[in-house]
């Protein structure tokens, strides 16, 4: 089985591109238009049980998603290439690095899940805990993870979208597979590896990301986009597109 995925660009340098959570393979459409496409081949995967493959079954774990990137990379015939996830799949490109070091080479990692995985306190952990069921939360977590100042229109599209494209069982799932999954002892901190984070993002942030891919990746550099949330893509996409870039065409490889 090759996951669903689109590709925007024909360029040398391939990067695997994997979503959070609350998305899909389409929830870096609003960057989309201002990626250079001369110079790289962004594939944008669907993670099992998400857009193209909501209905595909599977163990739902960080390892899962990045075997199946793996996977769909070699069948892509790229056999080295960058990677850049958002949140949940900031982890799975770490995932990603520890299964197959030689074929990764730079790394994203925007508003991302450390390998360590989170721990919240009880209250948010129940708040999470019921995001799967019920629209009304997830709109909650996705206004708070913003810091509470962007529009009612954008939180009820992000929320419903969210409930739309992911199956509620693999988003239920998928929340243990992030918060609770710890493979910190097997990072082995040799990949440059460019760490992007909100400055209105109250979780993943920079205190958060000091702790934790600073200290584990001796190449790691942080950039805040202080304008955004934990969803830079909506909020400030011509700021991620050139802070992702830039880096990237430092990190160049061929295909």
């Amino acid at each position: 089985m090759t996951n669903t995925f689109h590709r925007v660009g024909h360029g040398p340098h391939a990067v695997l591109v994997l979503h959070g959570w609350f998305g899909d393979a389409h929830a870096f459409e609003p960057i989309e238009p201002w990626l250079s496409r001369d110079d790289f081949s962004y594939i944008f995967m669907d993670c099992r049980g998400y857009g193209g493959m909501r209905d595909a079954r599977g163990a739902y774990t960080i390892g899962e998603i990045a075997s199946d990137a793996l996977d769909l990379m070699a069948a892509l015939g790229h056999e080295r290439f960058s990677v850049a996830g958002h949140s949940m799949g900031g982890m799975a490109i770490e995932r990603m690095a520890v299964l197959a070091p030689e074929r990764v080479h730079g790394m994203v990692a925007i508003a991302p899940v450390p390998c360590g995985g989170i721990a919240y306190d009880a209250a948010t952990r129940s708040l999470l805990e019921t995001a799967a069921g019920d629209v009304g939360v997830r709109r909650t977590i996705i206004d708070r993870s913003t810091g509470g100042r962007l529009p009612a229109q954008w939180l009820d599209w992000k929320a419903a979208y969210s409930a739309t494209h992911a199956s509620p069982a693999a988003f239920a799932a998928y929340l243990p597979a992030w918060a609770d999954t710890d493979f910190s002892n097997e990072i082995v901190g040799k990949h440059r590896l460019k760490v992007l984070v909100g400055g209105h993002d109250p979780t993943f942030n920079r205190a958060l990301m000091e702790r934790t891919y600073l200290r584990r990746y001796r190449q790691a550099t942080m950039e805040v986009l202080e304008d955004a949330g934990h969803y830079p893509m909506n909020e400030t996409p011509l700021a991620l597109v050139a802070a992702m870039e830039s880096f990237l065409k430092e990190a160049s490889v061929p295909g």
